[in-house]
């Protein structure tokens, strides 16, 4: 039997594999009827202890039209590690479905449901979120062109797993990659290390203060409060300077403005960002169906 292949972190996937992907992605978003066999006769699980707008309706549309049928499942509906235990709904799930897209709070859920026999595609956990940077980093090939590399990208806001995605994406195509934080909300010391091993040359670089920002293509940043994570003023007030606004957008002389959405307007980022000429962030949601299709083909069909 052929060991699936999965996709828990972008780890899993090396620098080639993820630029194919975005190749695919492009492929696939310009002539989708090439591709609507790529899933047929296949189920796919989509485990779900979170609630979701775009990685749910991006999945069902997106493996809908690969050919593919998609079993939605929440939280109330199986209760992982609560009425059944991670293995046992794993392998249950291996008998009638072929792959499980999960979206979970804690990465290690996404470790025991791979060892089903199954492809797992992590939807977003607490320390990654690889469908969303497949989605920002074929954004950026379509604004900016295909070659990431001579790209100036900046994160600022909260070191959550929306960022620790984008710097292991940006280190795997060698982008230039600023990651502006507070000191106690930057990414993980092991995402890091885990970049400095991996990936000798990166380009990511941290930084604590948004006046020390150098100039940049485009500006990036997510909400300030995960979903889950109870609402905190003091952790609001400490990320206010890193707030993406016109002012900012002009010092850095950035021409797109991302955003993962959902959006808290006027805490992380202002409606005239939002709504502005440089956003790309609807194209971003958009390129989530994208991307993660060409994640599926790959993993039942490879690159053909």
């Amino acid at each position: 039997m052929t060991k699936p292949k999965h996709c828990l972190s972008l780890l899993d996937l090396d620098a080639s594999t993820i630029q194919q992907c975005l190749q695919l992605a492009q492929q696939i978003k310009a002539n989708p009827e090439a591709y609507v066999h790529s899933l047929e006769g296949k189920s796919i699980a989509l485990l779900f202890e979170k609630p979701s707008l775009r990685t749910r309706v991006s999945f069902e549309v997106g493996i809908h039209q690969l050919g593919g049928h998609a079993v939605y499942l929440d939280a109330n509906m199986v209760g992982p590690g609560q009425r059944e235990s991670v293995q046992d709904i794993a392998a249950n799930l291996a008998c009638w479905t072929h792959a499980i897209v999960a979206r979970v709070f804690q990465h290690d859920t996404l470790q025991q449901l791979s060892t089903a026999g199954i492809s797992v595609v992590n939807a977003l956990c607490d320390i990654h979120h690889p469908c969303q940077t497949l989605a920002d980093l074929l954004t950026l090939q379509e604004v900016f062109g295909e070659d990431l590399s001579v790209l100036k990208v900046a994160y600022l806001g909260d070191g959550n797993n929306v960022c620790q995605s984008l710097m292991l994406g940006a280190a795997a195509l060698n982008m230039p990659l600023q990651v502006v934080t507070p000191k106690t909300y930057g990414p993980s010391k092991q995402i890091m290390q885990t970049l400095d091993e991996t990936f000798k040359n990166h380009q990511v670089t941290l930084l604590n203060d948004p006046a020390q920002l150098g100039p940049v293509d485009a500006l990036y940043t997510d909400t300030w409060i995960s979903m889950g994570e109870q609402d905190s003023a003091e952790k609001k007030q400490y990320l206010q300077p890193f707030q993406l606004n016109q002012q900012l957008l002009e010092a850095s002389g950035a021409t797109a403005v991302m955003h993962c959405l959902p959006a808290h307007r006027g805490d992380e980022i202002t409606d005239e960002l939002m709504d502005g000429e440089h956003s790309v962030i609807l194209r971003q949601a958009e390129n989530r169906m994208h991307a993660q299709k060409a994640l599926l083909h790959y993993l039942f069909n490879g690159f053909v």
